[in-house]
């Protein structure tokens, strides 16, 4: 009986606490709950030496730098934030974000799933600058805003604007797309690009407009020449190859399956068709393994240069427009990442920066052996489980080495933007 007095005595005061405590609280006396939420949640540091920390409403999809803001795109939503103090600058409900332009010419695009049209946005602000509501499909660049609007399966306009000022630099009659690409940056037949460890795809942002695009649709590629907003060229490659449009060429990879395995030959053209330059026995791994040379993905590599391998298991990357080998490795170095001035390239455990235009390796990291790597404008980045290091392009110089587990999401002139769950931090370069 004593034991069981005592439990219900226990149980009584539990009881008339809770009691105290919610009227407390629901007559605004005291609330205790806030106050307990914000300790539970509370994050410790994404990373030492950050200027700023910031809680997220939500896990990102993406997270850009667009001059003096930090644009945060959700699964229903797009934010801002200052670059400087992380201030919340604006919110907007948006299905899709993607940021064009470059520094202070930098824009948002914001738009929504299943509807046509888009906006572009100012990142400072979230004033609308420019709306579209014709558009299906919006490709981001540093020097233009491209977009794919089609009043009919067979009457489709590609339309190309400057990001900043919104005028029309171009637009041309693409024919027939039909409804396959749609929202923000749609895949093109272009090059995958090489981002690998603990770093997002697009941490490079937009890239520079290509001297050609290529459209797909119904087994076809139109060539669309962005210089003049001029479909030079439709393609309609065979079963057993694939197109790409790099560097202002159109390669033709053939794959032929003989003597169980594939002979890979690789053909570069001129927007008019003329064949610039050709290589037999060159995998720009178009194809999986054992899938009898199906070629069903893009060439690696990024922007201008292609990553290919040899007969005989060696890694090259080629010149698009030229075809000239610009790096050569051996069966024990691998690519890790690649744009057109630069290649980061790992053997055993140490990893290199090789710049093209000097020929040789500018900067190495030893004792890397599980690390990742991306190329952005401003640094080089190194990352693995732990630890996260930007480097000078050109030098090697180390612009931040932190140890972290946070992902890195953007790169601008003067620091980078690091993701840990929900939260957010700024880590400025040395």
């Amino acid at each position: 009986m004593a034991s069981g007095g005592g439990s219900w005595k226990g149980l009584w005061v539990v009881t008339v606490a809770a009691v105290a405590l919610t009227v407390l609280a629901a007559t605004h006396t005291w609330n205790p709950f806030p106050q307990l939420w914000a300790w539970i949640t509370t994050s410790g540091p994404v990373a030492p030496g950050t200027r700023w920390q910031q809680s997220l409403g939500g896990t990102p999809q993406s997270v850009a730098i667009a001059g003096d803001a930090v644009i945060v795109e959700y699964r229903t939503s797009v934010e801002a934030y200052g670059l400087t103090a992380a201030v919340k600058l604006w919110a907007s409900d948006a299905d899709w974000a993607a940021v064009a332009g470059k520094g202070a010419g930098a824009v948002v695009v914001t738009g929504r799933l299943l509807t046509k049209g888009y906006q572009v946005l100012d990142p400072s602000t979230g004033a609308v600058r420019r709306s579209d509501t014709a558009a299906s499909a919006v490709w981001t660049y540093q020097d233009a805003i491209v977009d794919l609007g089609c009043s009919g399966g067979n009457d489709c306009r590609l339309t190309a604007w400057d990001p900043r000022a919104g005028t029309q630099l171009w637009s041309v009659d693409t024919g027939g797309i039909g409804f396959v690409l749609d929202a923000a940056n749609p895949d093109l037949p272009d090059t995958r690009r090489l981002v690998s460890g603990a770093v997002d795809d697009d941490v490079a942002g937009p890239p520079v407009l290509p001297g050609l695009l290529g459209l797909p649709h119904d087994g076809e590629v139109r060539v669309i020449d962005t210089a003049t907003g001029r479909l030079v060229q439709t393609v309609r490659p065979a079963r057993d190859q694939r197109v790409a449009v790099v560097g202002g060429r159109v390669l033709t990879v053939t794959g032929t399956a003989r003597d169980g395995t594939c002979y890979y030959a690789v053909v570069g053209g001129s927007p008019a068709g003329e064949v610039v330059w050709q290589r037999d026995g060159l995998n720009l791994r178009t194809a999986d393994n054992g899938s009898a040379c199906e070629q069903d993905q893009d060439p690696a590599g990024g922007y201008n240069v292609v990553l290919g391998v040899d007969p005989y298991g060696r890694e090259v990357l080629i010149n698009g427009y030229d075809g000239r080998n610009l790096w050569y490795g051996d069966k024990e170095s691998t690519v890790l990442a690649v744009n057109d001035s630069y290649a980061v390239i790992r053997k055993d455990a140490t990893i290199r920066g090789f710049s093209f235009t000097r020929d040789r390796n500018v900067w190495r990291q030893d004792d890397r052996p599980d690390a990742g790597a991306a190329l952005t404008p401003y640094a080089a980045i190194v990352a693995s489980k732990g630890r996260v290091t930007a480097l000078s392009l050109g030098s090697g110089a180390v612009r931040a080495d932190v140890r972290t587990d946070a992902k890195v999401f953007a790169v601008g002139p003067d620091g980078m933007i690091l993701v840990a769950g929900r939260d957010m931090a700024y880590l400025p370069f040395a």
